[in-house]
């Protein structure tokens, strides 16, 4: 299929010339005004745009800004007709986006070669990115399957949590949405991936494996010596994760999950472990894990205790605004706790279907 030029100038004699030299190769489209331009741009979507900088009404510089605005023209090649020769004009329209200039009046050949050139190098870099985003693609997918792997791995040994890990990750999309949306904590989560802080919130508790199952699959209270092993799990978390960077490189994927495996059980006031960090001391990846596993927990059966309903984990977790949990992310919680309930009774379908089926 041939690629498809605009070539847009208001002098019909520089059309014409430019259709002719063209014509042969590509499919070439002819418009006398940059507002023709933009009302052909809704039906085709050219390869390259040949714009005159003087017209009328708008300029070809004045065009080029807004072909930059739109989302799905702003990677079209430019190059300017100009009779300009002024290095400022060159070095203005090279600084809106153009890839090049050629001077008026033009020569058949020079035309047809500064085109062939930039049509394969924008073919060549379109080549190189489709490959770099499928590369990455790949690369995400092989991150994510080496966490969902890790995580449950921890929750095939730990027979008292079933689903935690997968539920705590979708109350966690929830709050950080929410988060975002109100603004709370913008200027810590800037720059952020949320979707790494996401699936990292599936290693929250990557320390249990080196817990004794003795201890990890009682069926009833902890002692209070086995309650401190438990605690150990925070630690160990780290120290895998720490591992784990040291031998693959890779600081900033796991460095999200470590924040949480670390610091989700710190608490607000100080009281928390294992390192009993106060207020934003605690790293906000944990501050907003501590809420979550805490409310997975409350709704949840135990072999010690019966599943709280919605509204009395919501009232438990309220209550300790201040003291156990951040106060700001405790009302941003208020906020989604229908959301949050919505999904909590969905994925209790999903594992009780499951269950079923087996």
């Amino acid at each position: 299929m041939r690629k498809i030029i605009f070539v847009v100038d208001d002098n019909a004699t520089n059309l014409t010339v430019a259709e002719d030299a063209l014509v042969q190769q590509y499919r070439v489209i002819a418009l006398s005004s940059a507002a023709k331009m933009f009302a052909a741009l809704e039906k085709f979507k050219p390869d390259l745009i040949l714009l005159d900088v003087e017209m009328p009404e708008m300029s070809g510089f004045e065009a080029m800004k807004k072909l930059k605005t739109s989302d799905s023209h702003a990677e079209i090649p430019v190059i300017f007709l100009t009779g300009l020769s002024d290095n400022i004009s060159e070095a203005y329209g090279i600084e809106l986006g153009a890839v090049d200039f050629i001077m008026k009046p033009f020569s058949e050949p020079v035309l047809l070669n500064r085109i062939k050139n930039h049509l394969d190098i924008d073919e060549l870099i379109r080549d190189r990115t489709a490959q770099l985003v499928k590369r990455t693609k790949q690369l995400e997918k092989l991150k994510n399957g080496i966490v969902f792997t890790m995580a449950d791995l921890v929750e095939s040994r730990d027979k008292n949590t079933g689903g935690h890990i997968g539920r705590t990750a979708v109350y966690m999309k929830i709050l950080i949405g929410a988060m975002t949306e109100h603004s709370v904590y913008a200027d810590d989560m800037r720059g952020w991936d949320v979707n790494s802080v996401i699936t990292s919130a599936q290693l929250h508790d990557l320390g249990k494996i080196v817990i004794p199952d003795l201890i990890l699959n009682k069926p009833g209270r902890l002692t209070e010596d086995e309650f401190l092993s438990m605690k150990t799990h925070s630690i160990e978390g780290e120290r895998i994760i720490d591992k784990t960077i040291e031998w693959t490189g890779e600081a900033e994927f796991l460095q999200n999950a470590k924040m949480i495996a670390a610091y989700h059980h710190e608490c607000w006031d100080g009281t928390g472990y294992p390192y009993g960090l106060k207020e934003t001391q605690i790293p906000l990846q944990g501050r907003i894990m501590a809420i979550i596993d805490v409310y997975d927990a409350l709704v949840s059966e135990r072999p010690y205790k019966k599943a709280f309903t919605h509204e009395e984990a919501y009232a438990i977790i309220l209550k300790e605004s201040g003291k156990h949990f951040d106060p700001l992310i405790v009302e941003v919680f208020y906020k989604v706790s229908e959301q949050i309930k919505t999904a909590r009774d969905n994925l209790n379908r999903a594992e009780q279907t499951e269950t079923l089926a087996y």
